[in-house]
């Protein structure tokens, strides 16, 4: 029975369909084109993506080698700024016949050649003796009773410390009174 029943259903869908027929590229032409309209945004959409990476990859290269170019010259003004301490040194231990004296005032004269780099440099001194003990700016190796001072001030100064603008580079060793 259930086939009789399928059969008529099937002859009755096959004349429904015979009265529609339309022909194949009709139908397949709308599907096709929007096919192919969506093919093209995809290329068009990768092709953007890969220019993006592209791009940014030019980005990340160009901005590592300024990045190395900025440390470069950094360094290279630095050295720039101690040759000339380093030359003088050279010079004062090249002396043969000089006195305590000259020593003295030669060394002298190159520690204010240094301060002076420094200063072209922008790095500050740190740590001096009377000060109030900040412990961002000073390591406390040393701690003593004087009522004369005052409390938690630098009483003396074993290891200057250096600032650049407002990093420490170096912390100031110091005692501190208590």
């Amino acid at each position: 029975m259930d086939q009789e029943q399928k059969q008529p259903q099937q002859e009755a869908e096959v004349e429904e369909g015979q009265g529609q027929e339309q022909p194949v590229e009709a139908q397949e032409a709308p599907g096709e084109s929007e096919l192919e309209k969506l093919r093209a945004e995809f290329e068009a959409h990768k092709q953007q993506h890969l220019r993006v990476l592209a791009e940014y990859d030019n980005f990340r290269k160009r901005t590592q080698n300024e990045k190395t170019a900025l440390y470069n010259n950094a360094v290279c003004d630095t050295v720039q700024a101690l040759l000339p301490i380093a030359d003088n040194i050279e010079r004062a231990l090249g002396q043969e016949n000089a006195s305590a004296e000259d020593m003295r005032k030669g060394v002298e004269m190159i520690e204010a050649q240094i301060m002076q780099a420094f200063e072209k440099l922008g790095i500050t001194a740190s740590g001096e003796v009377g000060e109030a003990f900040d412990p961002n700016l000073h390591n406390a190796v040393a701690h003593i009773e004087d009522g004369g001072l005052g409390e938690n001030v630098v009483s003396a100064v074993f290891q200057k410390g250096y600032l650049l603008g407002d990093r420490v580079v170096r912390f100031a060793m110091v005692q501190v009174a208590n």
